[in-house]
């Protein structure tokens, strides 16, 4: 079956990378702004560059398609 299917948009530029990220581990002046989490979820670009932390991984994934990205979860 040779059958074509779109699942990502037009270029790999639009994918975004979902991944845990402990709280203690991110620096000084974020640790102060957050307060009773453990984890927060990073939404990277495909460079590694980190476009955003939120505190859930739904929210992660919501943002990444509002935005027209194509969110991947990185364990």
């Amino acid at each position: 079956m040779d059958t074509e299917y779109d699942f990502l948009p037009e270029g790999s530029d639009k994918i975004v990378y979902i991944r845990p990220v402990k709280v203690a581990d991110l620096p000084d002046e974020l640790r102060e702004q957050v307060q009773g989490q453990e984890a927060l979820y990073a939404v990277h670009d495909s460079d590694g560059e980190r476009l955003a932390l939120v505190s859930n991984r739904q929210l992660a994934f919501i943002l990444a398609r509002q935005n027209d990205f194509a969110p991947v979860s990185v364990h």
